[in-house]
């Protein structure tokens, strides 16, 4: 069943990306998503960026995810879940790998990493310094920032990954909680068994139903579905 929101605030990110903040909270996890429906448009995944108000980052890529950026305060969208399995917070040190606009859920698992008392330090990545997302609010937060682009137009040049290969040696983290694109959690992954450190890591797939009934989030492994099984998973 859809929960109706009214949009509270409506924030440009970039000239893409919008963050929504909504009327009311939601019970979630961060790691989780839910499923928002415009009437007459389409229903589309995005992971939860906030839980109280909740709150959704939407980058504008096709039909349905331009319609819910043209909406304005005091505009509608309806919403189902939360769905899916979230992080899960444990140790002292806690790493946080985003890649694009993969840093949405992260930003919200900060906050409640930061509320236990953890120390929080992120890798940020993106193609240039205009693609580089929610970077103030996790400085603001009081998260310590490692950035790359790809151009080298902010941080280090080259792939998140790299930053990660030393803030893994340096730092020793207790705990890398990563989200972005297929590849990057790949390498992530790779690295962390190399260090012996725990990670989890949420994995992006085409989700239609967000129930496990469609199977078009079918991914990693046969019968393995993003929607249910995931999107997190703890290496």
């Amino acid at each position: 069943m859809h929960r109706i929101y009214a949009l509270r605030e409506v924030r440009e990110e970039n000239a893409r990306t919008r963050t929504l903040v909504c009327d009311g909270p939601l019970e979630a996890r961060p790691g989780q998503f839910v499923m928002v429906w415009l009437p007459g448009v389409g229903e589309k995944p995005f992971s939860v960026a906030g839980d109280d108000p909740m709150a959704l980052m939407v980058v504008g890529v096709g039909p349905v995810t331009h319609a819910i950026n043209a909406l304005k305060v005091g505009d509608r969208l309806w919403v189902r879940g939360p769905l899916g399995q979230g992080y899960e917070l444990e140790g002292e040190r806690l790493m946080l790998v985003a890649g694009g606009y993969g840093v949405a859920p992260l930003r919200f698992l900060a906050e409640q990493a930061l509320r236990r008392g953890m120390c929080v330090e992120a890798c940020v990545g993106a193609r240039s310094a205009a693609d580089l997302l929610l970077c103030s609010d996790l400085a603001a937060l009081g998260v310590r920032l490692c950035l790359a682009t790809e151009d080298g137009s902010a941080g280090e040049r080259g792939l998140v990954t790299a930053l990660l290969t030393g803030r893994l040696a340096a730092w020793k983290p207790d705990l890398v909680c990563a989200c972005g694109p297929v590849p990057m959690l790949e390498a992530v992954e790779r690295l962390c068994a190399q260090q012996g450190v725990a990670c989890q890591l949420s994995w992006e797939a085409e989700m239609r139903c967000g129930q496990g009934v469609c199977g078009s989030c079918e991914c990693r492994r046969p019968g393995w579905l993003a929607c249910v099984d995931g999107p997190v998973t703890v290496g």
